[in-house]
């Protein structure tokens, strides 16, 4: 088993373009190894492009996602790291939250608006 990659095995592995993974490259997110032209990626690159993945699906900017990245040490005691990263989801639950608030105020006062505009239609209809 290879303990480096390419960008395609990346691309490959993750459903993602290549341009994707040179992206991450130019944000600092991933540094890969060169050989020549070509990119070689370690065993940590990919677990951060994981990481960066699933930091995405969480709602997390780059930003938030290279900070928890950051923290992390093998073999060391990461309790940091965890509670940043809970701190983080508790935060990004409370918007979404916040948001499924403001969508069902919001669901509300179209229905009510709706009803009203088909009541005032109902009133202009002609009676026979």
């Amino acid at each position: 088993m290879s303990n480096t990659y390419n960008i395609s095995d990346l691309a490959a592995e993750f459903d993602i373009t290549t341009r994707t993974i040179r992206f991450y490259e130019e944000k600092g997110l991933l540094k890969p190894e060169r050989n020549g032209n070509n990119r070689i990626y370690s065993p940590a690159d990919r677990v951060a492009l994981k990481l960066i993945l699933r930091g995405k699906r969480l709602g997390f900017t780059l930003e938030e996602s290279r900070d928890i990245i950051t923290m992390y040490h093998p073999g060391q005691n990461n309790a940091d790291q965890l509670h940043s990263l809970i701190s983080k989801i508790r935060e990004k639950r409370g918007q979404l939250e916040q948001q499924l608030h403001d969508l069902e105020v919001m669901m509300l006062d179209l229905e009510s608006s709706e009803e009203k505009c088909l009541l005032a239609l109902a009133e202009l209809a002609p009676t026979s």
